[in-house]
């Protein structure tokens, strides 16, 4: 899941710090998740508590190689700024990829970024039984579809559903899509091939029931 995002909130209450909770998160990484040293670390560590609430395990790890990390932020700046994609259908997308791959980071973040950006949480809940969700739309359902086609190896896009959402997306949309969810791909596969796991990001949303 993308680590850009333009709104400044105050720390959350499950996150206060480098205890318990990211020690238990540091066993299961297969990479270091301690903030890097020295004044970079610490420019880090702020910039992420003042837009995320706490430290990002991904940007952490990210660190180990400057430029990697310099290099995505720079990228993931871009990226916020595509805008032919309707922001639900976009979230529906990412999240889809991610779900598919398994990624727990890309999902629990997914969720907070989506409750602030004001999507329907409870469509994003509906993914994992999406062709049978009443709260979707048949176009949802499409872009969900998609997403999980264009995710699996090797990819499972058919013509026919591309000529649907041409259709009903217009072009320039369509390849909106197709990029969400290639990237959404490098970031779910990058955070769950370095072991990285919930940070409690979506805790401080009101998550629909899934009962």
């Amino acid at each position: 899941m993308s680590t850009t995002q333009h709104t400044v909130r105050p720390p959350l209450a499950v996150a206060p710090g480098l205890g318990t909770e990211w020690r238990a998160r540091q066993r299961l990484a297969r990479v270091s998740i301690d903030p890097p040293p020295g004044p970079f670390g610490r420019l880090l560590t702020w910039v992420a508590r003042r837009m995320y609430g706490q430290p990002l395990d991904n940007a952490n790890a990210m660190a180990r190689n400057r430029r990697v990390l310099l290099a995505t932020f720079a990228y993931e700046r871009r990226v916020a700024r595509f805008n032919q994609l309707d922001p639900g259908l976009r979230a529906l997308a990412t999240m889809a990829a991610a779900a598919e791959i398994g990624c727990a980071w890309c999902i629990d973040f997914g969720y907070h970024l989506a409750h602030d950006d004001g999507i329907d949480l409870a469509k994003l809940a509906a993914i994992p039984t999406w062709r049978d969700a009443e709260n979707l739309t048949e176009l949802e359902k499409q872009v969900v579809e998609f997403a999980v086609a264009a995710t699996r190896t090797p990819s499972e896009v058919t013509d026919q559903l591309v000529a649907r959402l041409r259709t009903a997306l217009g072009e320039a949309a369509l390849i909106e899509l197709a990029m969400i969810v290639a990237i959404e791909n490098q970031r779910s596969r990058f955070n769950s091939a370095l072991g990285l796991v919930s940070q409690g990001f979506s805790a401080s949303c009101q998550l629909p029931s899934t009962e």
